[in-house]
């Protein structure tokens, strides 16, 4: 029956508990089965030679920025981010409000070949610049009512909320703000996303608060299944506190049921990473968070021509992609199948998508991702300019989102020559 066959590839796929050489089945976009290595194509079988690859479930990234155009220079193409970068599945991270959620359904969602989700803005006027102007963030520019009824309103698109607790808006209005995220949170009995690490400049007529307060006093506002972002952030406010280790109250919020989603982006610390991890504090799930302050991309016109925040760009900014992401992880010593799972079947359980997403499950859509995976010595490079030497490096090949080919041709993907040793 299957018109698609996949073989010689490793298909890893944690929801099933495979981790071996498989040939991968696809009948009228849908998996038909998982099989044993050498199967043989009946005839008008398209094979596809994955010989030496990764094959997994589609990737998902948790931490996209893709409201393209009306987010301003912060948007990104979601199909640079998705599909063209082997990822078959993206959460948007408050690009969309409960004002502008029927543009992103239709020319997003609705737009794009990639598959995409939001969580959606606490804050009326969304993820406008990526956050650049933090007057628009105060109490006045949250509407509970309102978020509320449009997320309800929208729960096929919908799944969470973005909300910041982070020093330079809480030294501006304390915990007001987070306490009406959490409200939105709790009336629509949806996960809150919270942005931890410094976003905001510290405002020049208050004092600013102690940046170890932000997880002790905004942990006890949260609920279970609420998560906890940037955990590896170099900024202040975050896991790490400022005698360099883990905040107690990281450990609390484990215990109370939230969990913790690796927002890469320019934020991501190697230093900050080993010391949450030799702490035993692992994440559950992975996002690149890519957007235009840090990733290569021609700004739309008429906009600033830069950010005069460099605090929040990449060195020269990079070319990434979630498989980068996935090869900073393997480079912090977690296995493969660990860093599998953050991308697909920890995501579909975290963050409420379709059950039929994140396995190569008979039945399921056949969202497959193909990575490259190379060995050898490779530098990576964090914003503090820490250079970690790795022996492994994944980079996309190219996906099928519902059993269509998508080659991974992204002008934003690494240039692999430039990293190996």
């Amino acid at each position: 029956m299957a018109d698609l066959l996949i073989k010689g590839g490793h298909v890893i796929d944690p929801a099933q508990n495979i981790n071996a050489p498989r040939d991968v089945l696809v009948t009228d976009g849908r998996i038909e089965a998982v099989v044993a290595p050498g199967t043989e194509a009946a005839p008008g079988v398209d094979v596809i030679d994955a010989t030496g690859k990764l094959v997994i479930p589609g990737m998902i990234d948790t931490h996209a920025h893709v409201f393209q155009y009306v987010t301003g220079r912060f948007g990104l193409d979601p199909d640079l981010c998705g599909v063209r970068s082997g990822v078959t599945t993206l959460i948007d991270q408050g690009g969309p409000s409960c004002m502008t959620l029927p543009a992103f359904r239709e020319h997003i969602a609705g737009g794009h070949r990639t598959r995409t989700f939001a969580f959606l803005s606490t804050y009326l006027v969304g993820g406008l610049e990526g956050h650049y102007y933090p007057s628009l963030y105060k109490p006045d520019c949250v509407d509970v009512d309102a978020t509320v009824t449009s997320a309800l309103a929208n729960a096929d698109l919908v799944k969470g909320f973005k909300a910041h607790a982070e020093i330079g808006g809480m030294s501006r209005w304390g915990l007001d703000v987070m306490r009406q995220c959490a409200e939105i949170g709790k009336r629509a009995n949806l996960p809150l996303y919270i942005h931890f690490g410094q976003l905001w400049p510290l405002p020049e007529d208050k004092h600013p608060i102690d940046p170890d307060s932000v997880l002790r006093d905004v942990v006890p506002l949260l609920k279970p299944g609420d998560m906890l972002a940037h955990p590896f952030t170099r900024h202040p406010g975050g896991f790490v506190n400022r005698e360099g280790r883990v905040h107690p109250m990281v450990r609390e919020a484990l215990d109370r049921g939230l969990k913790v989603d690796v927002g890469h982006g320019s934020h991501f610390s190697f230093k900050m990473a080993r010391i949450a991890l030799d702490a035993g504090i692992v994440p559950h799930t992975l996002g690149a968070d890519m957007h235009g302050y840090n990733t290569h991309v021609p700004h739309p016109a008429g906009t600033p021509q830069e950010h005069t925040d460099k605090e929040h760009m990449f060195f020269g900014k990079q070319r990434f992609s979630l498989a980068s992401a996935m090869t900073s992880m393997l480079a912090l010593g977690l296995p493969l199948v660990e860093v599998v799972k953050m991308v697909t079947t920890n995501v579909v359980a975290n963050f409420g998508l379709p059950k039929e997403l994140g396995s190569l499950a008979p039945g399921n859509p056949a969202d497959i991702s193909v990575l490259n995976d190379q060995r050898g010595r490779f530098t990576l490079r964090d914003n503090e300019d820490t250079v970690v030497e790795a022996d492994r490096l994944l980079s996309p090949a190219f996906c099928l989102l519902q059993g269509v080919r998508h080659e991974a041709d992204a002008p934003i993907l690494p240039d692999l020559a430039r990293v190996a040793v």
